[in-house]
């Protein structure tokens, strides 16, 4: 829900409630908010395959069946490969830098970064749709998400609230790459 949350944030109708020049008290115009979309997307393509890197090695660590014997750099190298779009830098070694992976209490669990945003991009499409402030969606979503927690299994409730499973259109669609 927090990560929902942030969707209205380069929304105009939003903006247009508190963003204000300073001065002139001028709402920000839509080049200007077009520029902070455009920034925030800026190498997305990018940030995307190296978030799906990162999850592909989480899961690659603990996949294992039996201990590792290759030294950690190897491992690393041959986990990330499908993902690898520049080559490591010499000395890297992601797995004891990058805390997710063994600390944090996302263990084996990275991929829920991009799962998340599959959800809120989806989730949000509904809020484009109908209207950013529309009363009938919020009341949907909380009935259906917020006010539910664990009391049923989550796809469940994302299909209640809406309609279908979510696809990846709305997220390839925000950040730029899909058009």
């Amino acid at each position: 829900p927090s990560q929902l949350m942030e969707n209205w944030g380069t929304q105009k109708e939003f903006l247009d409630l508190f963003a204000k020049h300073y001065k002139t008290g001028e709402n920000l115009s839509p080049e200007l908010i077009k520029k902070l979309v455009d920034a925030e997307n800026f190498q997305a393509g990018y940030s995307s395959i190296r978030q799906l890197m990162f999850a592909i090695l989480d899961m690659k660590w603990h996949s294992l069946t039996s201990p590792n014997t290759l030294d950690v750099p190897v491992f690393e190298t041959q986990a990330i490969a499908e993902a690898e779009i520049f080559p490591m830098a010499p000395g890297m070694n992601t797995s004891v830098v990058f805390s997710h992976i063994f600390g944090g209490g996302y263990a084996a669990g990275y991929y829920g970064y991009k799962w998340a945003e599959v959800l809120d991009a989806d989730a949000f499409s509904v809020f484009k749709k109908e209207g950013i402030f529309d009363a009938k969606t919020a009341s949907s979503f909380r009935k259906n998400i917020l006010s539910k927690g664990g009391s049923a299994k989550p796809m469940e409730l994302y299909i209640k609230f809406r309609g279908h499973e979510p696809t990846m259109d709305a997220l390839l669609e925000r950040s730029g790459m899909k058009q």
